[in-house]
């Protein structure tokens, strides 16, 4: 069964006017219901999870001025919202999401959250949208866990995933792959184990023909036993806050592409979805629901 972390938490109230889409946190769940492609029973709340999970990837002190929202200014301005305890309850709850999707991938062979892809967050820093990095505290927990040795994350948000890049810079068990927007946010880019930087308006055939080239070598070469798919829409020519020119259909092969890979090479593999930032909620809403598609009609 495809099990999904959803919260209402994560729909949380920003001053009117602010660019990220909240919304499609629960628009994307009741979609998925009406179409038919979920049900109730796919869905699970997920809740706040032990701290000693966040410490195992980043700093106690950050942590602990994360909690007690005694961030300096400058800090907390880098991060884009308004810092409060619901957002920071919010956080949590997301990484706890994706801490449980992953036992749930390696049970039924993939699992998924409605939000997560916090990949800008750092060790001891968030930034863009991000505090605590949901995909890096879940492969640690794994590893801790003896659940998982030797992991994959496959990042392609249209931004490099410059959080993640850091946190694992250092770490030959997690082999960080980042295929991003050359022009895009981060200006600052991280050292990932292999990034490919893209040049804007680069379209469905020439970024495909790469992904397809690209990821079964980095299967075959590292052999990894659990894979974190980091599936932002962001990329599509709409968006607002990517340079790419990808169709609504090239997005989708993209995630038809990883996600046969994976369940190919038996490699459990858990998604968060990322960003998605085009001016139609529905555009939005439409190209994340292809992935949750995907996933049942590929594994199930």
């Amino acid at each position: 069964m495809l099990k999904i972390a959803y919260h209402p938490i994560y729909n949380h109230n920003l001053p009117e006017g602010h660019r990220f889409p909240m919304e499609k946190y629960d628009l994307l769940p009741q979609q998925l219901v009406y179409e038919g492609t979920c049900n109730e029973k796919n869905f699970f709340t997920p809740e706040i999870p032990n701290n000693k999970y966040f410490f195992i990837v980043h700093d106690a002190e950050y942590v602990s001025d994360l909690m007690n929202l005694t961030l300096n200014q400058k800090a907390a301005r880098k991060i884009g919202f308004p810092l409060n305890e619901d957002l920071i309850a919010r956080e949590m709850i997301i990484a706890d999401g994706t801490i449980k999707a992953s036992e749930f991938a390696i049970k039924y062979g993939i699992a998924m959250n409605i939000a997560g892809g916090t990949h800008h967050a750092f060790t001891n820093k968030g930034e863009g949208f991000c505090m605590l990095n949901d995909q890096a505290i879940g492969a640690r927990y794994l590893q801790e866990k003896g659940l998982a040795n030797n992991i994959l994350i496959v990042d392609l948000d249209v931004h490099q995933g410059n959080g993640t890049a850091e946190i694992f810079n250092s770490n030959p068990t997690v082999f960080t792959f980042s295929m991003h927007g050359k022009s895009n946010y981060p200006f600052h880019k991280e050292k990932s184990d292999l990034d490919i930087p893209l040049d804007n308006e680069t379209e469905d055939d020439l970024y495909l023909s790469i992904l397809k080239e690209t990821l079964p070598e980095i299967i075959k070469i590292q052999q990894p036993d659990f894979i974190y798919y980091l599936c932002g829409v962001d990329v599509i020519k709409t968006d607002k806050l990517g340079k790419l020119s990808l169709t609504i259909e090239g997005c989708k092969e993209r995630d038809r592409f990883v996600l046969q890979t994976c369940k190919d090479h038996n490699i459990p593999v858990m998604c968060s979805m990322g960003g998605g930032y085009s001016p139609d909620i529905k555009m939005i809403i439409n190209a994340h629901a292809n992935t949750f598609r995907l996933a049942q009609e590929i594994f199930f």
